[in-house]
């Protein structure tokens, strides 16, 4: 009897599972993440009531977090090509933690808008390296599944763990809410640092795990490509990564995407409460309902859409169908200015955000169009266009919804959303990625 060849022995070798436990760590950070963009929202009332601050200038200090955020996008992701995961994604949770705490401490308009900025332009590169790490450790077929999990981190911090601050505001005063996110980051960033590593270097990873990825279209040797080819600032690259359709029509597609987002994060409060004339805080349940479909929606794209890999479809139709009909769901939004009752307002506002998460994957596009060494560049340019709307959709409704009808405000993110699901049906076209 022969000998087993060492091929037949490889062949029968299971691969490690080493890049769900990366999934979770992705998962763990966008949720600290998120809960450090919504901690203010909490303690607002309390902290402009003691400090005494006006309206006007409440409103700046909502905004300052999206000025910084956009405008770093670009700088963010064009270190996310040259700086490793795990020293870039640690300096910067340790970075925007400790502005974080820091706010515990403001005792006026001047420190809360500072640190504010701070806290945004730390928090940018954080997706562009949640694409570069799911791009290096996961086949095309599990990508989406990644993305879909990871991103569900944001609505778990908005949904679950919101009523969690607003307890410790209660017992503690809003400082700890600050004071709490923010040693949480600073604790998680030290993890983060002792734990990551590329897949070739991680511990108890073994080969078929790599070539598994790497056979799948996983870019897992992408460090050392990087350290090989790294080169400055290239206003030539700048002009690839805003020069392709296909890119584009993900950019566009991101902006209307994240206009719906940043409604229910900013007017969807008012909107219950002084429109639809609700008690926020008694409503309860009732008014977390579309955060909660939301979670639901982000963690059903990613496993409908490997799914449908898995069954044979092509990429670009995976990718795309759920995105397309995420967003196409999200114009439902506007059935709200045609009701009257509570329960069917919060179940149009629910079916449009159960959208919004569907369509939250987009992610995996940027993964798999972007030119192989300008994934960050590309990422950055993408987080950058699609969070301007964290900046024009709070001004826009703000001109829109006037007197006592939100009814155009509403209108607005319907519209959006349906511009969205056109730029991906027209113009993102073949889903592959770009050569340079």
């Amino acid at each position: 009897m022969q000998p087993e060849a060492p091929a037949a022995k490889a062949s029968l070798v299971t691969p490690s599972r080493k890049r769900f436990f990366i999934m979770v760590l992705l998962f763990i950070t966008v949720v600290i993440n998120y809960l450090d963009r919504s901690n203010l929202s909490i303690a607002a009332p309390a902290l402009t009531t003691e400090l005494g601050i006006d309206p006007i200038h409440v409103g700046l200090i909502f905004s300052a977090f999206g000025w910084t955020y956009a405008a770093m996008q670009l700088p963010g992701g064009w270190l996310v090509d040259r700086v490793p995961p795990r020293i870039l994604y640690t300096a910067a949770l340790l970075l925007w933690s400790l502005a974080t705490i820091l706010l515990g401490f403001a005792a006026s308009f001047i420190a809360l808008f500072f640190l504010r900025l701070a806290v945004g332009a730390m928090e940018a590169p954080a997706y562009p390296i949640n694409s570069r790490v799911v791009t290096t450790w996961f086949p095309e077929r599990e990508r989406a599944t990644a993305i879909g999990f990871y991103t569900s981190g944001q609505f778990v911090g908005l949904a679950f763990l919101t009523p969690v601050l607003a307890w410790l505001q209660a017992q503690y005063g809003w400082h700890m809410v600050f004071i709490s996110t923010g040693v949480i980051g600073v604790i998680w960033a030290l993890i983060w640092f002792m734990v990551y590593r590329e897949p070739r270097d991680f511990k108890g990873i073994n080969e078929a795990e790599i070539d598994l990825i790497r056979e799948g279209g996983g870019l897992v040797d992408i460090q050392a490509t990087t350290e090989k080819n790294k080169r400055g600032f290239s206003w030539l690259d700048l002009g690839i990564v805003l020069s392709k359709r296909k890119l584009w029509g993900i950019y566009l597609g991101q902006f209307c995407l994240n206009s719906t987002l940043w409604f229910f994060l900013t007017w969807f409060p008012t909107y219950l409460v002084k429109y639809r004339g609700m008690d926020f805080i008694k409503s309860g349940l009732l008014a977390s309902l579309p955060f909660l479909a939301a979670f639901v929606g982000v963690l059903c794209s990613g496993f409908f859409s490997d799914w449908l890999i898995r069954l044979g479809h092509s990429v670009g139709f995976a990718r795309k169908l759920p995105i397309i009909g995420g967003l196409l769901i999200s114009t439902s939004i506007i059935g709200a200015n045609f009701v009257e009752s509570t329960p069917l307002v919060i179940a149009f506002l629910a079916l449009a955000f159960f959208g919004n998460g569907l369509a939250s994957i987009t992610w995996s596009l940027v993964s798999t169009l972007a030119p192989a060494r300008l994934l960050g560049l590309t990422g950055g340019t993408f987080n950058f266009i699609g969070n301007l709307s964290a900046i024009t959709t709070p001004i826009v409704i703000g001109f829109l919804a006037t007197g006592d009808s939100f009814a155009p405000g509403i209108t607005y993110i319907s519209v959006l959303a349906l511009i969205g699901a056109l730029s991906y049906i027209l113009l993102v076209g073949k889903v592959e990625r770009i050569e340079l």
